[in-house]
């Protein structure tokens, strides 16, 4: 697939979750493009792949708008000329959805006027449309791979284990801007949250102190075609400096731990990472604040009567 040599004005994201997601979708949007907000549109001067993200469905990066269909038509007049296109119109999830025959209309009628010739079957150039509110966009158009989804495919899982959409989002939270950023996991348990930050090219390590669920940690990412380090090793016992943590805090029946021990690992923690994300679903705000961090956001994600919280500290 070819790409626009224009530079795009702006970057317009559409977004779903579902419900009992949405302030988790709402803390990894601050966390990527530092925007509080609950709506389904957001334009921004920031580039993000939207694959990396569970909750953003489509990219459009605007080379020409107008106040109108019709103002952005004539905009449109003027783009430079090139084949093999293909114009989506982009629904706008705040907005009624627009049925079928007036969506392929606009489409068309927007095409008419690009100069170059469209190829509907294999477009080496794909284009969207989108109603903002207050104006039309076009721009070049790139859609969610949901490359999670595949994740739950995994050889070796436990039913206690994060959701790969929960761990996508929280690794994104850890790590909006991952370049040059050295991330760890270190309560890795079965790999879900090591799949999820390796398969976006983040350097992530993992451990666990679980001598048995080690193998199949590694067979899942082999399983995938990725490649990252695990060891062996306490959380207590992790040494070095990290930019980022990702604990997600033992609590099923063969991995009790007293707060005495949480205790514990949150203060090592703030020994070797600057930030830490956790996932909990017991209170453990007293135990944060005596290991000496500072709560910057939060949110809750229920399943049921089952509710894991996402907090980061500092």
């Amino acid at each position: 697939m070819k790409t626009l040599t224009m530079a795009p004005r702006a970057y317009v994201y559409t977004f779903s979750w579902e419900p009992n997601e949405e302030a988790l979708c709402a803390m990894e949007r601050r966390a990527l493009f530092g925007v509080d907000s609950q709506s389904g549109i957001l334009e921004s001067p920031l580039e993000i792949d939207p694959s990396r993200s569970p909750f953003i469905r489509e990219r459009l990066s605007a080379i020409c708008e107008g106040a109108s269909l019709e103002d952005l038509i004539e905009e449109v007049k003027n783009l430079e000329s090139f084949d093999g296109f293909k114009i989506i119109f982009t629904q706008n999830p705040d907005h009624e959805k627009v049925g079928f025959n007036k969506l392929r209309e606009i489409e068309k009628e927007v095409g008419l006027h690009l100069k170059g010739e469209a190829e509907l079957v294999n477009p080496d150039i794909l284009l969207g449309i989108i109603n903002t509110g207050d104006r039309w966009i076009l721009g070049e158009y790139a859609k969610n791979e949901a490359i999670w989804l595949k994740h739950q495919w995994k050889p070796h899982s436990y039913s206690t284990a994060l959701g790969t959409r929960v761990a996508r989002a929280v690794v994104n939270i850890a790590a909006p801007d991952p370049k040059g950023k050295k991330l760890i996991d270190p309560c890795c348990g079965i790999g879900t949250v090591l799949v999820e930050a390796l398969s976006m090219g983040m350097d992530i390590v993992g451990s666990d102190r679980n001598p048995l669920i080690l193998p199949g940690v590694r067979e899942n990412i082999a399983h995938f075609g990725l490649t990252g380090e695990v060891t062996l090793k306490d959380v207590r016992d992790v040494n070095g400096n990290y930019d980022a943590a990702i604990i997600d805090l033992p609590y099923n029946l063969c991995s009790v731990i007293t707060r005495e021990e949480q205790l514990q690992m949150l203060q090592r923690a703030k020994a070797f990472a600057s930030k830490v994300v956790i996932v909990t679903v017991e209170d453990v705000d007293q135990v944060i604040l005596e290991a000496g961090f500072q709560l910057t956001d939060r949110c809750a994600v229920a399943k049921g009567n089952f509710v894991r919280h996402v907090i980061v500290c500092e």
